[in-house]
Parts: C-alpha cells; sequence; structure tokens
C-alpha cells in the first residue's frame, strides 16, 4: 500500500514529493542510479523481479518526472484490469522516463490512453506525471502535473495538479479522485503541511526539512494484527502511512541480473554487486515479509535545482537497515527548467 504526497506550499521549492514503496522486503531492486535509454538520462531504482526493470519513481536531466501506485485488483472476471497484468507497471514510468524531449505531458497523456497498446494488459495504477519546468510566463509556477490511470476512459478524465500554490496532494492504492480518501492519505496531507509551516515559520535548512519529512513517512498508526491472515489484514494498511514488516520470513530469490547485462549503456553506473547477479523468472507473486522498502524525497527549487534522497530500509537478503544507512543522495539542474530548448 504504498503513498505518494506532493506539495506546493513551500515557498522555497517549486515542488516537493515524498513517497513509500511498501513491497516484499526481498523483492530484488536496484539502488538509485543513472542510467540511459532512448537518449533520455534517467535517475531511478529498477524493479529486477521483472523483464522490463521499470521502476515506481524517477527523473530526467530533462525534468521528465513520474511515480507510480498501483491498485490491488480483486475482481478476477474483469478482463480489462487484470490480477496479474502480462505488462509490467513499472513500464509506464519508463514509457514517460523515456518519451521524446519534444513531447509534452498533454500529448504523452493521450499517447497513453488512447493510441496503441496504451495501458493494455496492465494492471490497475496511477501515474503521476509531468514536465517538471518553470511556467514561462510566471516566476513561481509550474507546469501542471497529469494523474494517468487506466480507469480513465480518455485523457479528457485525466486530473491535473501542481499549478497552484500553497497546495498539497496524496494517492495510494486507489483512485486519485476516489470521494473515500483513505487515513494514510489524509493524515499525510496534514503531515506534510505541519512540516511545511514548521520548516518556514523555523528558517530549517534542506537537511533539517529532509529530515523532518522522512519523519513523515515514518508515521506507522498501523492497528495490531491480532490473528488475522494477510489477506484479511491488508485492509488496515490504508491506516498507516509507513508499514512495517509483517509477515513470514520466506527462502530470498535467486539474487538479480546486473542491470549493465540488460543495458550496456549502464555498465559504468551500476553498483558493483548487481553487476554479478542473475535475475531470477518473474514469478506470479512474491512471498515473505511485506512492509516499507524503499523511502523517497525529491525537492525541485526554483531555479530547477534537484535533490533526490532514497532511503532503503532493507538489504537485499532482508536483513534491516538503520535509518540513514541505506541512504542515496543527487543534485543536479533539470536541462530546460527555463522552458528553452536543449542540446
Amino acid at each position: 500500500m504504498c503513498i505518494v504526497l506532493v506539495t506546493t506550499a513551500h515557498p522555497s521549492y517549486s515542488l516537493i514529493v515524498i513517497d513509500n514503496r511498501d513491497e516484499f522486503i526481498i523483492r530484488p531492486t536496484s539502488r538509485p542510479h543513472w542510467w540511459i535509454s532512448h537518449h533520455q538520462q534517467i535517475l531511478s531504482s529498477r524493479d529486477l523481479q521483472r523483464a522490463e526493470q521499470g521502476t515506481w519513481t524517477g527523473i530526467t536531466k530533462t525534468g521528465n518526472f513520474a511515480v507510480l501506485t498501483n491498485y490491488r485488483e480483486t475482481n478476477t472476471h474483469d478482463a480489462d484490469h487484470p490480477i496479474q497484468g502480462t505488462r509490467s507497471r513499472g513500464g509506464m514510468v519508463t514509457a514517460w522516463l523515456t518519451a521524446p524531449n519534444d513531447e509534452n505531458t498533454h500529448a504523452f497523456v493521450h499517447r497513453l490512453l488512447e493510441e496503441g497498446e496504451g495501458v493494455a494488459g496492465v494492471g490497475g495504477f496511477s501515474l503521476l506525471c509531468g514536465k517538471l519546468r518553470r511556467r514561462r510566463d510566471t516566476k513561481h509556477e509550474l507546469e501542471p502535473l497529469a494523474i494517468i490511470s487506466n480507469r480513465c476512459d480518455s485523457s479528457e478524465d485525466v486530473p491535473w495538479i501542481a499549478e497552484k500554490r500553497g497546495e498539497v496532494y496524496g494517492l495510494s492504492n486507489t483512485s486519485y479522485s476516489d470521494p473515500d480518501v483513505w487515513p494514510k492519505v489524509q493524515m499525510g496531507k496534514e503531515k506534510v503541511l505541519e512540516v511545511v509551516e514548521h520548516a518556514v515559520d523555523k528558517g530549517l535548512e534542506e537537511e533539517e526539512l529532509i529530515e523532518k519529512l522522512f519523519d513523515v513517512l515514518d508515521s506507522d498508526t498501523l492497528p495490531e494484527q491480532d490473528g488475522q491472515d494477510f489477506e484479511a489484514y491488508i485492509m488496515e494498511l490504508k491506516k498507516s502511512i509507513f508499514i512495517p514488516a509483517i509477515g513470514q520470513a520466506a527462502e530470498p530469490p535467486l539474487p538479480a541480473d546486473s542491470i549493465a547485462a540488460a543495458d550496456p549503456h549502464l555498465a559504468k553506473d551500476c553498483e558493483a554487486e548487481l553487476q554479478e547477479k542473475e535475475r531470477p523468472e518473474p514469478s506470479p507473486a512474491m512471498t515473505g515479509i511485506y512492509g516499507t522498502q524503499r523511502q523517497t524525497i525529491i525537492l525541485v527549487d526554483w531555479e530547477g535545482n534537484v535533490t533526490f534522497r532514497e532511503r532503503s530500509l532493507w538489504d537485499e537478503k532482508g536483513h534491516p537497515i538503520l535509518r540513514g544507512e541505506g541512504d542515496m543522495d543527487f543534485r543536479f539542474k533539470i536541462e530546460g527548467w527555463n522552458g528553452e530548448k536543449n542540446g
């Protein structure tokens, strides 16, 4: 039950995004790194369980940004919304991250929902995406972001967010337009606004702000399992931003294959330990301990400077990592931030 929280409320940042990836903790996943595809320089971690090696969140040097949450499908008779998609949800993220530089967000929305294969064969998802750009006619407005879903009948049904200042938005494993707002989303939005107000009032530096945002992502209000099996208990996960380890440990899967082998351009950017692993065949479902596996914070200031911090909470064998010891930090400036053409 992942969660994404987005705000435009901090005056020093055009956008703040924080995200918890909840997953079976031994699902093979790379650490964040720069990789190249379709001439795009992409910063993300990658899911090594599926052949597509997609991701749940990422950003390019030219400002294409995307983050994904899935739906928990339950209707086994709904062919349009399969429980086990034949195509990776993570591939929806990389579809935008690898899009041509001259394709704007509106054109991508139309292409994904109304052309070719689009979202066919993909399990339920919401994709928050857009091109991070300051509007050319203003100093403090951002180009809007779209929330694409395979619950949208057409591009006209897609919500757009983040145009206005002072806003906060939340997205988890249900439709963004669902009137029944999950407790974790409501709580997260309130906590993010509290952190921003405190940071502005106290003049917190960026590192202090980041730690306060990690505190939000660590908010654990999950009820006790009290004997429920996992399938029954999973619905309680909508009540907590952070998901502590639940379930029973399983044998770890075979190690994941090197990203460099999947894409030769990545060889110099990949972590050494990933270069010696072999990817397992995709399995219908992971088993074992489930919980918040990764936490990501992205800050974008008004000059287009990006701070990307990802925190790993577990190692590849399912052992916990002390807070902060699994952090990786990246900083760069978005090319074309002011609307100028690249290259």
